[in-house]
């Protein structure tokens, strides 16, 4: 073989190694508990993000490339949680990661991506702390499109003091990080009203009789119960307050829209108030195209997203990390980082239209503005009057 047919094959060789590695997949990974109690929230957030890419696929992917999901389920552990971390980083090679359902799982595992200067964006976990976890460190990996508890408590003892004028309030959180932390930024929120609460009671995931810690509350004049919880035991405590013959409002956190509460408690759940960054409800034509898609897709039981919120944010993570990827012309995860600080275009997204929704020193793109409440009647959650 000659020297010019040998750089004729070398070349073409070249070439066609440059155009595979230019045809392979980006890499995002989804973490979160698709089995178990949490199951609601993780398989809504993933179902939403996969219509995302499926969309942004079908109009040619990203950078010339398509997205390929790599899901795991962490089943609200957090060892879990950092087994799963440190398998997307070091094995999967992944971009970045969107998920975490639980708190504590994020707090967890985390660290590990920040460490590799890869970012993650939070779309269901509210804890306050998530994404401050890393206050010393001159960059922030850690973003979020859900409402924080810092926001959710205010909104939940604004609606029981402000709204319903009730002075003698309980709080019943569960034992996770999620739960406890969500009771101290609720006992926060009413320092700032003056107000203690009557009552404070913890339980354990998986208790089915709240009799103990509903009858403390109640001797102790409570007009209304705050909760923070998931939907399961949620709704022992609905069911457990009827089987006691207390009839008070019942309001708490977001995860009262959960389909495992609505479900469990039935008829006890009806007037349940929670803060909703997304009702199923096609007020505009992005979230009726939404809707029917995940519906069409998914085909959840009756005919109802099993957790409405998680799979909205779900999918609006993934617009919003592919329009800083877009904009920073890499997946460099600094470059990504610094663009989605900084983002050009508006996101047209199904919980809102995001508008330079992160800075350097703000990685919230959920405000209070954004947030509402809702619901729960004949078992849908619709928004609250």
């Amino acid at each position: 073989m000659n020297t010019t047919l040998k750089l004729l094959v070398v070349s073409m060789a070249l070439g066609f190694s440059a155009a595979s590695m230019a045809a392979d997949p980006i890499k995002i990974g989804v973490a979160g508990p698709f089995t178990g109690g949490s199951a609601p929230m993780g398989m809504s957030m993933r179902d939403g993000v996969k219509l995302a890419v499926a969309e942004i696929n079908a109009k040619g992917g990203v950078l010339g490339r398509q997205l390929q999901l790599v899901e795991r389920d962490d089943e609200a552990k957090n060892e879990r949680g950092v087994q799963i971390a440190q398998e997307m980083i070091n094995k999967e090679k992944v971009v970045a990661t969107v998920g975490f359902i639980n708190t504590g799982v994020a707090l967890a595992a985390q660290r590990f991506y920040q460490e590799a200067k890869i970012p993650v964006m939070d779309n269901v976990a509210t804890g306050s702390i998530v994404t401050k976890q890393f206050p010393d460190q001159p960059e922030n990996y850690i973003f979020r499109n859900a409402a924080s508890d810092t926001i959710q408590s205010a909104m939940i003892v604004q609606e029981a003091v402000d709204r319903r004028k009730f002075k003698k309030v309980a709080i019943l959180a569960d034992s996770t990080n999620y739960g406890q932390l969500g009771r101290e930024d609720l006992e926060k929120a009413l320092d700032k009203k003056g107000l203690k609460a009557v009552a404070v009671e913890k339980y354990n995931l998986k208790d089915v009789d709240m009799t103990a810690q509903l009858l403390k509350a109640k001797q102790a004049g409570a007009e209304v119960v705050l909760t923070y919880g998931i939907g399961p035991e949620l709704a022992q405590i609905a069911n457990g307050m009827e089987k006691l013959g207390w009839k008070v409002p019942l309001i708490g956190s977001w995860t009262l829209s959960m389909a495992n509460f609505i479900d469990n408690a039935g008829k006890n759940g009806d007037g349940t108030r929670m803060p909703q960054t997304f009702i199923e409800d096609g007020t505009t034509p992005k979230r009726k195209a939404f809707i029917d898609a995940y519906v069409k897709t998914y085909h959840p039981p009756n005919g109802r997203m099993p957790s409405p919120v998680s799979a909205a944010q779900g999918y609006d993570s993934i617009y919003l990390l592919v329009a800083a990827m877009k904009q920073a012309g890499t997946t460099d995860g600094p470059k990504v980082r610094a663009a989605l600080e900084n983002l050009n275009d508006k996101i047209d997204g199904v919980v809102t239209t995001y508008s330079k929704p992160f800075s350097k020193d703000n990685h919230e793109a959920i405000n209070a503005d954004l947030t509402v409440f809702g619901e729960v009647r004949d078992g849908r959650v619709v928004l609250a009057k």
